[in-house]
């Protein structure tokens, strides 16, 4: 008996320090059709917003297998683990808005398999991070992570917009081929990487206003990119630049592509002076950046390609040749019968011979006249 009394003490103790006192009475008192009492459910839908919760621990459980969709917005959470939404694989729709998410751990959604819309804005998923964290983000207790979004093979809707993010993890994207629409609106992006967008080959909606866009080099292949996404009749919103000042208030869409040709000729110029000043790598390895890296192996097939195309360019040279050669022998030989015939044809003489009844040409020419010769092969011969 006080064993039992035990555990429900630190029960108790437990729910007091993770949940609101709302929230305790609905996990003692349970609820109907797998929906917590505090919850508002309609059908597949699940409302729990406004409740100030800081952990999903004790409300998740509680909620149906078959909920389609969750409404988790104005709360206090700070977190999420991948456990978090462990039995909830029916999942299309997660609205976690207006909470206080400052990290989100790698494959923190992975177990939504079926979601299609995710809603992580105005969060403080970048705040309080600078340039300087960038190359630790990953190792960071806070922020966001390359593997956030890992296992979301069916997502089509993410809104990170107001998150107050300064920088994109590299790679971050990854894995959403599905994408249809993005929000990065109002954070302090200030650049983009092209790498980061390619993957989105399905993205046809990108919101990006509320930016401090640095609209110089750094932005060059993301611009190529959007391009590149407007021309297959992608949507993109207005990126107003911040710097350079020659472009401040100029939207990045309508800036000329020729503006940005001097930044590959300077990358070029640099890469040939580092180059120049760069001792040469020894044989059979490549320089890459700063160092020199082994030649990659390259297969058989691919090493003899250079030889296919050489062979194969003058087989099609000499053929080509020889037709030339053909036709040109074809003109002149046909040049010579045209003047050869015109010739006899001057002279008076017949072009082709009448045969005699037995078959002798020359019987036959002694037994016709010049003018039933004319008749006879059809040529107008004015004498033999």
């Amino acid at each position: 008996m006080r064993q039992l009394d035990r555990q429900r003490q630190n029960l108790h103790d437990f729910l007091a320090a993770a949940v609101t006192p709302t929230l305790i009475v609905m996990v003692f008192l349970g609820s109907g059709h797998c929906c917590p009492s505090v919850c508002t459910c309609n059908g597949s839908v699940s409302d729990c917003s406004g409740l100030s919760l800081t952990t999903l621990t004790p409300l998740l459980p509680l909620l149906d297998q078959g909920c389609v969709t969750l409404r988790l917005f104005q709360n206090n959470l700070s977190t999420l683990a991948p456990v978090d939404f462990g039995n909830l694989t029916s999942l299309e729709a997660l609205d976690l808005s207006q909470n206080q998410l400052s990290s989100l751990s790698s494959g923190a959604f992975s177990n939504l398999g079926s979601l299609h819309w995710l809603n992580l804005s105005t969060n403080l998923l970048g705040a309080n991070l600078t340039t300087e964290d960038f190359n630790a983000s990953e190792e960071a207790d806070r922020g966001l992570k390359k593997g956030v979004f890992k296992g979301l093979w069916w997502l089509r809707g993410l809104d990170l917009s107001s998150n107050d993010l300064p920088w994109l993890p590299t790679g971050l994207l990854d894995g959403l081929q599905r994408l249809s629409w993005l929000s990065l609106a109002r954070n302090r992006l200030a650049i983009l990487e092209r790498a980061t967008f390619e993957p989105l080959m399905g993205l046809q909606h990108l919101h990006l206003i509320g930016n401090p866009w640095q609209c110089d080099c750094k932005m060059t292949g993301f611009k190529h990119w959007m391009e590149w996404m407007i021309y297959r009749d992608g949507l993109v919103d207005a990126m107003i630049c911040s710097l350079p000042r020659k472009l401040l208030g100029r939207d990045i869409r309508r800036v000329p592509a020729e503006m940005f040709t001097h930044c590959v000729q300077s990358a070029n110029r640099e890469s040939a002076s580092e180059n120049l000043s760069r001792p040469p790598c020894p044989p059979g390895r490549l320089s890459i950046t700063d160092d020199c890296v082994r030649q990659r192996y390259r297969p058989i097939s691919v090493r003899r390609a250079h030889g296919t195309q050489i062979v194969a360019g003058v087989v099609c040279g000499t053929v080509c040749i020889m037709m030339v050669v053909a036709a040109t022998y074809g003109c002149i030989y046909a040049s010579l019968m045209a003047r050869y015939q015109r010739g006899v044809k001057n002279r008076g003489e017949p072009l082709m011979a009448q045969e005699g009844p037995d078959g002798d040409p020359e019987e036959g020419l002694e037994e016709t006249t010049p003018k039933e010769a004319c008749v006879v092969y059809g040529y107008r011969i004015s004498s033999f």
